[in-house]
């Protein structure tokens, strides 16, 4: 794809998803409002006063009608302002940025692993329809998509640390008599490897190999499913048939043609898993005490706190349009035959 088109095609899909962002914004905050429970009582605590409660609630600004709350949320938004976490006491953004590795490390830790089983797992199975790869390969993809992640979770913390010992314990990313490493990239891999500290490196990896596993196993059973049948659809094409008449090696054949033109929706469907998994995360950082921004969300919406809880919306939002953008980008690199704005 040339440069001007792609920036092109950048610059396009910057500008529609513009009213996607503005209605996110729109529902989640008229959503908020409309949980139930007073964040002023909770605040103020059990033992308040109906003037204290007031107080609290002036304080909080939610006092104001529903269309000046939201005038003063987007004045704010526009300045960059994601509020102040009433549970936390520090500022949402600071919050979410302090959180946001965490939950990115572990979201493509479990990407790469899904990739490296799932890909290889839903080749090989189209190319031996009816092996034991083949049941082994829809084994996989049924149990993927009916085990929640939550009982995924606590099956391998319940086997691999109660049981076995062979966990540590499953209480966030690093355990609690050591000290994290120097904050280069927010990823504990990473910046233990800049830091040269190949034990602290384990440490944080022993930790990530359980929460990791139960986000992949849930992230491998659509993959896999759909680079079994992108597969097999490019394996009976008539292309296909011709190469091998020509005499190409099988290595070829398979690689360099068959699996690059079925890349197309296999790519697709990452981005699908990917938007699902960060959904999904809730769950396993509850599970397994990960500080993330999914578990930070999750104790500000039991609490009625609302900036957190947007912010949090709003957050996964743009990284959703930055995945649909990627995605984008890398079908023309795949793909050159491809125009976007077809």
């Amino acid at each position: 794809m040339p440069h001007s088109a792609t920036l092109s095609m950048i610059g396009q899909r910057l500008l529609g998803t513009v009213p996607s962002v503005i209605g996110v914004i729109v529902v989640t905050f008229i959503l908020t409002r409309a949980l139930p429970g007073d964040p002023a009582a909770f605040f103020a605590g059990p033992a308040a006063s109906t003037l204290a409660i007031q107080e609290v609630r002036t304080k909080l600004g939610l006092d104001r009608s529903l269309l000046g709350q939201f005038g003063v949320y987007m004045r704010d938004l526009l300045r960059g302002d994601l509020g102040t976490s009433l549970t936390t006491g520090q500022r949402v953004r600071h919050d979410l940025l302090t959180r946001l590795p965490a939950s990115l490390e572990l979201t493509l830790s479990a990407i790469v692993l899904a990739i490296g089983v799932a890909v290889p797992l839903g080749v090989w199975a189209a190319t031996h329809p009816g092996s034991w790869i083949d049941h082994a390969s829809r084994v996989l993809t049924t149990a993927g998509v009916s085990l929640p992640t939550f009982f995924t979770g606590l099956t391998l913390v319940y086997v691999f640390y109660f049981l076995l010992g062979w966990a540590p314990a499953p209480l966030g990313r690093l355990d609690v008599f050591l000290s994290p490493p120097d904050q280069v990239t927010g990823f504990y891999l990473v910046d233990s490897l800049c830091q040269g500290d190949i034990a602290l490196f384990w440490a944080c990896l022993r930790q990530l190999i359980l929460p990791v596993i139960t986000l992949g196993v849930f992230s491998m059973a659509p993959i896999a499913r759909m680079t079994r049948a992108a597969m097999l659809g490019v394996l009976s094409s008539e292309f296909i048939r011709t190469a091998r008449a020509s005499g190409l090696a099988p290595g070829t054949v398979l690689y360099t043609y068959a699996l690059r033109n079925a890349l197309l929706p296999v790519v697709t469907t990452l981005g699908m898993v990917f938007s699902f998994m960060l959904g999904a995360n809730v769950l396993v950082e509850k599970v397994f005490a990960w500080p993330g921004i999914g578990s930070y969300a999750l104790e500000a919406l039991i609490t009625s706190d609302y900036a957190p809880v947007q912010g949090f919306v709003l957050t996964m939002a743009l990284l959703y349009v930055g995945l649909n953008l990627g995605i984008d980008i890398l079908y023309g690199f795949i793909d050159p035959r491809v125009r976007i704005d077809a």
